[in-house]
This record gives structure tokens, C-alpha cells and sequence, in this order.
């Protein structure tokens, strides 16, 4: 299996259900699909599950992860305290989308109190199948404004922005062009 077919899982008790149905229907797609959660009734607490998969983000075990808790937004905060870990919480199929290709997160993370299977399964999918810039190809400077961000949030050292007087160090500049008409997201 390659490395691009590759995802690692995880989920606390409120979001189990939703990454078992997640899950199952990317391995229907061909996606090897590692799942860090233990199969039992002791689930690990969501900031817990959160450190893991941005653990294994950052040692470079997998591109991309899916977290799963009962907003996303306890196990994203979590995931997001991991070096190299840009995560987002989305609750639809475009915002999913647009964390891959504009602001080239490699965790998403999904609330099971909102969010059904079917839902969640397009989710997924569409953040998995997009990159930086991808459907975004005729916005001139889209990839190189939005890189910029991810290459500076990668880069971030609070310490040095707040000796320099609360500025970004040596920023990068892109243009970015008119938006095209007709684009939805």
C-alpha cells in the first residue's frame, strides 16, 4: 500500500461511533487505515487521543490524520499542542476541503455530536484527496499566498515574534489575485 493511502484514527468515547463508520468506509475506498483507539470500553480522554495522532504526524508515521470527539474541538486544541501538527475542525464537506487546500492541514478533526456518518464519510474524503492549491488552480497566487501562511505558521517562534515587537521575522510576500468569479468556496 502506498504511503498516500495511508491514514491514522483516533477518536474518545463520543466520537468512536463516528470514526468506526469513517473508517470503515475508507477502507472500502483502498485506504489503509490505522486506527490508534483501543477496541474497548476504556477509551482514552480526548486530549489524550488528540497528543497521539499528532505524535505520529510528527514523527513522520503518516501525512495525514482524522480525529474524531464529541465537537472536534478538544481533540483539534489537543493535536494542534504537537510540533508540525496544523489542525482543523470542520463541520462540512467545503470547510473540510479548504483546510487541506488553503491552509494545508494534515489533521482534521470531526464532532460526533454534529456530525453524522454519511457527512463525515465526505468529509473525509475530500480532505484526504486534496492538497495545498489543489481546485484552486486558476486564482492566480493562491498556492504561494497560502504557502507563505503554512510556511510561517510551521516556522512560528512566539519568542522571536514578540522580541521584534510582535511582527512576523523576515516575512515572505505573495500576491494574491483576483478571486474568480463563480468560485464557492
Amino acid at each position: 500500500m502506498s504511503a498516500e493511502k495511508q491514514v491514522v484514527v483516533g477518536a474518545d468515547f463520543a466520537g468512536f461511533p463516528l470514526k468506526s463508520a469513517v473508517a470503515d468506509h475508507l477502507r472500502e475506498r483502498g485506504w489503509e487505515v490505522v486506527d490508534i483507539t483501543p477496541n474497548d470500553e476504556n477509551l482514552p480522554m480526548y486530549h489524550r487521543v488528540g497528543f497521539r495522532l499528532g505524535a505520529e504526524l510528527a514523527e513522520g508515521n503518516f501525512a495525514k490524520a482524522l480525529a474524531f470527539c464529541g465537537t472536534g474541538m478538544g481533540i483539534h486544541i489537543a493535536a494542534s499542542k504537537v510540533p508540525h501538527v496544523h489542525a482543523a475542525v470542520a463541520e462540512s464537506v467545503p470547510a473540510a476541503l479548504r483546510a487541506a487546500a488553503a491552509n494545508n492541514a494534515n489533521l482534521l478533526a470531526m464532532g460526533a455530536f454534529y456530525i453524522g456518518a454519511p457527512l463525515g464519510m465526505a468529509m473525509a474524503d475530500a480532505f484526504l484527496e486534496a492538497e495545498l492549491g489543489s481546485g484552486y488552480e486558476n486564482w492566480p497566487g493562491f498556492y504561494e499566498y497560502h504557502h507563505i501562511g503554512y510556511l510561517e505558521c510551521e516556522n512560528f517562534d512566539y519568542e522571536a515574534y514578540k522580541a521584534n515587537n510582535f511582527e512576523v521575522v523576515d516575512p515572505l510576500e505573495a500576491t494574491l489575485g483576483d478571486q474568480p468569479i463563480g468560485l464557492a468556496y
